[in-house]
């Protein structure tokens, strides 16, 4: 119902923003374009008939007794008298010729008023006694010193003037209305071909967002914005559905992992709680809950420092490390593990290194980590080896190990946060991804390579410190120090 009423919302959105301002547009301009026409026309009709008038000036020299002789040629020899009617006005301001062949009936010439107080011409525009639309303009005959003859009145009819122009304005109403409807329906086709797929795409998200990971959007313009938007929000699907199975897998992994430790502890506590169990007996079952409680501890610690990365608030001590300290420690913690799955662990590296700054604790997680990683995919009889080499600036651990090796379609996700390249085998799925964040806040590199059924190498990569370059006074100061004392003397 909310899509509904937003998806109409839009549309009305659509309609009041860019309809009706195209709307107001067009009319602005038919308004304009049908003024522009009718002055246009009415001007060209206004400059035709005065220049018919203003062409009669030869009157103005005629003598009073010739004037009328003169008007009466004039009027025959007019060859527009089917277009334009000419008056020929004397001083009295009474028509004493027309072109017509009739003299009007006796009305009012407001161009004719208008042009004795212009002194030169005058126009109107209106309707005669038939009720005839016409346009009428009076030109009066210049006065050479003897006075004004008279005046030259043309008239002429607007009826097919009008309905021409309402022809054309006509058309052009036709075509704005036209050109709306156009507007009106590739807009709404527009926005229904949004609307549509932003419904899909509304309903889709909800569903995702109600835990149906499998929901899809059908695309249908995949060269389109909205295919774009729809694809990301198939991708984001897809990413959460596997999220949410990796979560579900790490969950059931937990669980496995603490049942087992959990049990083995119940089962100890119960039989030493037993009076009649022997000494030797006691004494393995509390090995064995002091084993199972560090492994309970190890992995409760794994899931806060993870909480921790997850929320930023992961802390690290900045301090002078010794690397092969580290890396000792943690083979050294494991080879009891190792010995008992039959798997060699060896360690190989230098006499010393450079050191580096950074948390001792947290580096030695992270070798950990790794080196729990091998022992558990290495079968009976492989071989873990640890080099310590180091580089230009640099220090690298290489762990190798004989392993089952990580499919090529998984080696780019193994620093993921809750996947497993081998859900059979114990583990949580979050060693790496915390030691990868470890290695990063380091300024270090987490490199992994491997090959199925061959094994998997596992390198860290760390800045060492960069040693201060001596000052020249310090220079003399030690080559001083190393000359004897009676070479002062």
């Amino acid at each position: 119902m909310d899509v509904a009423i937003k998806v109409r919302a839009v549309t009305r959105n659509w309609v009041m923003n860019v309809l009706l301002l195209l709307t107001v547009i067009v009319l602005v301009l038919v308004v304009i374009s049908i003024a522009s026409i009718h002055n246009n026309y009415y001007n060209s009709y206004e400059n035709y008939i005065e220049g018919i008038a203003s062409s009669f000036d030869r009157l103005a020299v005629c003598d009073d007794a010739d004037y009328y002789t003169e008007a009466r040629s004039l009027s025959a020899q007019f060859s527009l008298k089917n277009r334009v009617e000419v008056q020929f006005v004397d001083r009295t301001g009474a028509v004493i010729v027309s072109t017509s062949g009739f003299l009007p009936a006796e009305e009012g010439m407001p161009d004719y008023d208008k042009a004795l107080t212009d002194g030169v011409s005058g126009n109107w525009i209106g309707y005669n006694s038939n009720n005839e639309h016409v346009m009428a303009s009076t030109f009066i005959l210049p006065d050479y010193g003897k006075g004004s003859n008279g005046a030259v009145r043309c008239v002429v009819s607007l009826t097919k003037l009008d309905s021409h122009i309402f022809l054309i304005n006509l058309m052009i109403i036709a075509f704005a209305v036209i050109l709306e409807l156009m507007a009106a329906f590739s807009g709404i086709f527009f926005v229904r071909s949004i609307i549509k797929p932003i419904v899909d795409v509304s309903n889709v998200a909800r569903r995702i967002a109600l835990g149906d990971f499998k929901a899809r959007i059908k695309i249908k313009e995949v060269n389109s914005e909205i295919g774009e938007l729809c694809d990301t929000i198939n991708y984001m699907a897809g990413e959460l559905e596997m999220t949410d199975r990796m979560k579900n897998e790490f969950i059931s992994s937990v669980s496995h992992e603490l049942r087992t430790p959990l049990t083995a502890i119940r089962g100890w506590s119960e039989t030493i709680k037993d009076s009649g169990v022997d000494r030797e007996l006691a004494s393995k079952g509390v090995d064995v809950i002091l084993n199972e409680t560090a492994r309970l501890s190890g992995l409760v610690e794994e899931l806060l420092d993870f909480s921790r990365m997850q929320t930023g608030k992961m802390s690290f001590k900045n301090e002078k490390i010794d690397i092969l300290a580290e890396v000792q420690a943690a083979v050294f913690a494991y080879q009891q593990i190792a010995s008992q799955n039959n798997v060699l662990l060896s360690y190989h590296g230098p006499q010393s290194v450079p050191t580096i700054m950074g948390d001792a604790d947290r580096i030695e997680q992270v070798f950990i980590n790794i080196i729990d990683n091998a022992i558990k995919y290495t079968p009976a009889g492989g071989a873990i080896n640890v080099d310590v080499v180091p580089e230009e600036g640099c220090i690298s651990v290489r762990i190798v190990d004989t392993g089952a090796g990580i499919p090529a379609d998984k080696l780019d996700r193994v620093k993921e946060k809750f996947f497993k390249a081998n859900s059979t085998v114990r583990g949580s799925g979050i060693g790496l991804a915390v030691a990868d964040e470890i290695i990063k806040h380091h300024n270090g590199l987490l490199l992994i390579d491997s090959t199925e059924g061959v094994g998997t190498t596992v390198t860290v990569v760390l800045p060492t410190v960069k040693r201060p370059q001596a000052d020249v006074s310090d220079i003399d100061i030690l080559r001083l120090a190393d000359i004897p004392e009676e070479k002062y003397e």
